[in-house]
């Protein structure tokens, strides 16, 4: 018993400075990704303000152009003489602000449905929890193809239809905040006292729903970019003349062998943000996986 004790005794450190290194590790990684996407974010930008952006002028004279081969083309050109960098930020504007666009309707969608479906319970909560199970078995890609087949490809649809078919994982996490706050005091109190449901919602249990929205909103970034940049390359989104960067991996692949910057750049881009995010989402999410600490 004595030997157990005093072999338990002797692990617990060493598991603690496991998890203390593991810990440190998760934080660098979160920081280096926030780098990343903070650079690629202000990169993006600033190419716009850079004299001579122009993402569609052509000139064939210059086509297809090496990366860093001519000055005032640092990332070379495209099969018609385009300028990839400036092609490359116009993209990535787009693609940032439709995701960004997208990931807020799924926000605002979940947060409301999970709130209603966990405050108030009941049949109202039957009825959410059916929808939610309707809209998982939907895949938004065949919902994609065949209302673009209906309505023409368009931004706007493309933020409508992936805006109201990946609320679930919010509206789930709301109702699990909802249900474990609608029984505390600070919630019972105010309803007693004759506060409105509304009310009682909006100060009370919406305070302590939104910190874990935001960061489900974080880690859900890199999924809708590359979601986004996937249906763009099927021809589902944003159409062309228009950048986004799966239409430039789109552009570039019939000139693979040619010029295969056309496709490697794009796909740095989209690698680099959504790794980022992921990366960066583990500072939100370390605060449960803090290493242990040795009982004195």
């Amino acid at each position: 018993m004595t030997d157990t004790v005093a072999l338990a005794q002797s692990e617990f450190p060493a598991n603690a400075r496991r998890q203390k290194r593991a810990h440190a590790a998760g934080h660098v990684l979160s920081y280096l990704g926030g780098t990343v996407v903070l650079t690629t974010v202000l990169g993006v930008i600033a190419v716009h303000f850079i004299p001579g952006f122009d993402p569609y002028s052509q000139n064939l004279s210059a086509a297809r152009l090496e990366p860093f081969s001519d000055p005032a083309h640092l990332l070379g050109t495209d099969a018609v003489g385009r300028d990839l960098l400036s092609r490359l930020a116009a993209g990535g504007k787009t693609t940032l602000l439709i995701t960004l666009a997208i990931v807020s309707l799924n926000m605002f969608v979940g947060t409301v449905l999970g709130l209603l479906a966990g405050y108030f319970g009941g049949w109202l909560d039957n009825v959410i929890a059916l929808v939610t199970d309707v809209s998982l078995a939907l895949p938004a890609v065949l919902l994609m193809i065949a209302l673009s087949a209906i309505f023409g490809p368009s931004a706007t649809l493309m933020i409508l239809v992936l805006g109201f078919t990946h609320w679930m994982n919010f509206a789930r996490l709301a109702r699990s905040t909802s249900v474990a706050l609608r029984g505390r005091d600070f919630v019972i109190a105010p309803r007693m006292l004759g506060a409105s449901s509304a009310r009682v919602i909006r100060t009370h249990v919406l305070p302590h729903v939104m910190p874990q929205m935001f960061i489900l909103a974080v880690t859900s970034i890199g999924h809708v970019i590359l979601l986004q940049a996937g249906l763009d390359y099927l021809g589902l989104g944003i159409q062309a003349p228009e950048p986004t960067w799966g239409g430039l991996v789109l552009e570039g692949q019939n000139y693979l062998r040619l010029s295969p910057w056309q496709v490697i750049i794009p796909g740095l881009a989209i690698f680099l943000i959504v790794g980022g995010t992921q990366f960066f989402s583990q500072r939100f999410t370390a605060e449960n996986n803090k290493p242990l600490r040795k009982v004195r």
